[in-house]
């Protein structure tokens, strides 16, 4: 047996271990924050499209109460919770001039957690009145 042809190929396997194992990591850039502009918005089904837009008024006369109503910064989430679903609209302000928030993202789910079609849990909501 050649042990030459044995080592060789360990060789850059042992190296690559012990940089591994250096300890040396490099260091992170703190994360600033995004403008609103920045963050993503992925495309919601177009079967939302009577609940995007919606203001506050709008949603409390479609849903009644919400049972969470949470500020943060710029944005507001209302929670509308029925028998079978839970559903979290999020407003936002318009970006440019001036204006009252609306719904810019909808997300739904059923009352364990477990996912549930959007369209279902706002026609839900709605029958529920």
């Amino acid at each position: 047996m050649n042990l030459a042809r044995i080592a060789k190929p360990s060789v850059p396997l042992f190296a690559l271990l012990l940089a591994a194992c250096s300890g040396t990591v490099p260091a992170a850039r703190p994360a600033r924050p995004l403008a609103a502009s920045e963050v993503p918005v992925p495309r919601q089904p177009a079967n939302l499209s009577p609940v995007r837009g919606l203001t506050v008024p709008q949603l409390l006369a479609r849903f009644g109460q919400p049972r969470l109503d949470v500020t943060e910064g710029k944005g507001r989430k209302l929670q509308f919770v029925g028998p079978i679903c839970v559903l979290d609209t999020y407003l936002y302000p318009p970006e440019r001039g001036s204006g009252e928030a609306s719904v810019t993202w909808v997300d739904a789910r059923q009352r364990d957690g477990s996912p549930l079609d959007q369209a279902s849990c706002v026609a839900a909501l709605t029958k529920r009145k």
